[in-house]
């Protein structure tokens, strides 16, 4: 009975141990990265609709929800942003994801990966607009348009 209560107590121990719940400061992570979701989201809500005077915020394009982060490495973070078109066929979409990443490749004040997604199911070109706007090189060309860097420029000045 010994036997079978230490291998137990080391069994639980190497679980909680490779969750990382026993390491110091554990408690503090999760914490750590609501705190970083809410500071991407912060930067996020404020960006204007390509179309409407609005935000994305306003049109609830983007929610708190919408924001996932994850330590990758120390001081080294995933950042997941899922957002919700306004309506499943906005020929937008692309333009408000080319946004969301400019913004926050500006803006974020810690080393990141940026994914943007379009929320499951919200368009009804989504997986080709997810890989457009998760692609380096599509991302670069589009913003040497000037007419199209300056629709993006609008939309991501910071309000007064």
């Amino acid at each position: 009975m010994e036997r079978v209560s230490g291998l137990l107590s080391w069994t639980l121990s190497r679980v909680l141990w490779l969750s990382g719940l026993s390491e110091p400061g554990a408690a503090r992570q999760p914490r750590i990265m609501e705190e970083k979701a809410l500071e991407v989201y912060d930067l996020i809500r404020t960006i204007r609709d390509p179309e409407k005077p609005n935000t994305l915020e306003e049109l609830e394009v983007v929610t708190e929800s919408c924001v996932q982060v994850q330590e990758l490495h120390e001081e080294d973070y995933l950042v997941i942003i899922r957002f919700t078109p306004t309506v499943p066929h906005c020929s937008l979409a692309t333009l408000i994801g080319l946004c969301l990443r400019v913004k926050l490749q500006r803006c974020l004040p810690f080393k990141h990966k940026l994914e943007i997604y379009i929320s499951e199911g919200t368009h009804s070109t989504e997986e080709d607009i997810n890989k457009q706007i998760n692609d380096k090189e599509r991302v670069a060309a589009a913003m040497e348009n000037p007419n199209l860097r300056e629709i993006v420029e609008q939309c991501v000045l910071e309000p007064d």
